[in-house]
């Protein structure tokens, strides 16, 4: 279960790498269950504009209207993102009290991508598209294998940001006091090369649905439901690397 990972630093990396500005609200370089973290989303039709990084629109001309390709046909409108600030631990809407959600959250930290349609605490985020992207520079998991836990921080080779799939939700108390959370989705890696080697021995391996850069607007703007199954795959061994740390 990832529980803690590293945010992004330097701010510029936010632009540099997903096209939305860095946070306005401190996010902690090294992220705990129930603390702020940074989240990029679809751009809300009620969202403010100041949002949105001027790169963060593709394919959008001066006139910020579609293209018209060379056959007539109108292209899709280009796909707007927003960075949002919310908690680690995702608290689903159906949860009755701040009481309740604040003893909740810290076990949704993590969503099993296999349960996403029959989970009580995912389906409603999952069928209703609120998917999204968590930016990171690396994830720690323990390595037990000697007996004793050893923190190791999980990074790509090339030390770029990664893009975790993720779920988010907007969870309003009676009194009006709403929460704005997220989940990680994670994936089986029991015989990944590099992950089988952590958590608990004998217990289920599993790693974050790393997303290829790539794949990331397609991701968030997959339109149907199972479509967007297909982005959540186990990422290579060799593109990842394993340090361990003195302390987490």
């Amino acid at each position: 279960m990832t529980v803690h990972f590293e945010t992004l630093h330097p701010a510029t990396l936010y632009p540099d790498a997903f096209g939305v500005e860095a946070p306005d609200t401190p996010v902690n370089r090294d992220l705990w269950p129930r603390q702020l973290g940074v989240f990029i989303r679809k751009l809300a039709v009620d969202a403010p504009a100041t949002e949105v990084a001027p790169s963060a629109v593709e394919g959008t001309t001066d006139e910020g209207v579609a293209e018209v390709a060379a056959e007539g046909v109108v292209a899709p409108p280009p796909l707007a993102l927003e960075r949002v600030v919310g908690q680690f631990g995702l608290v689903p809407r159906w949860v009755k009290s701040a009481s309740d959600a604040k003893l909740r959250s810290p076990k949704l930290v993590n969503a099993r991508s296999e349960t996403v349609t029959t989970s009580n605490n995912l389906r409603e985020a999952w069928l209703a598209g609120q998917r999204c992207i968590v930016p990171m520079m690396a994830f720690f998991e323990d390595d037990l294998r000697s007996g004793k836990a050893v923190p190791t921080r999980i990074a790509r080779v090339d030390g770029k940001p990664m893009g975790v799939a993720g779920l988010w939700e907007r969870w309003t108390g009676a009194d009006g006091a709403e929460i704005i959370s997220f989940t990680l989705l994670t994936v089986n890696a029991n015989a990944h090369a590099l992950m089988h080697r952590y958590q608990q021995p004998g217990a289920e391996k599993r790693m974050p649905a790393i997303l290829n850069e790539g794949g990331y607007s397609a991701w968030l703007n997959a339109g149907h439901p199972e479509k967007a199954r297909e982005f959540l795959r186990a990422y290579p061994a060799n593109w990842l690397h394993a340090n361990p740390v003195q302390k987490k």
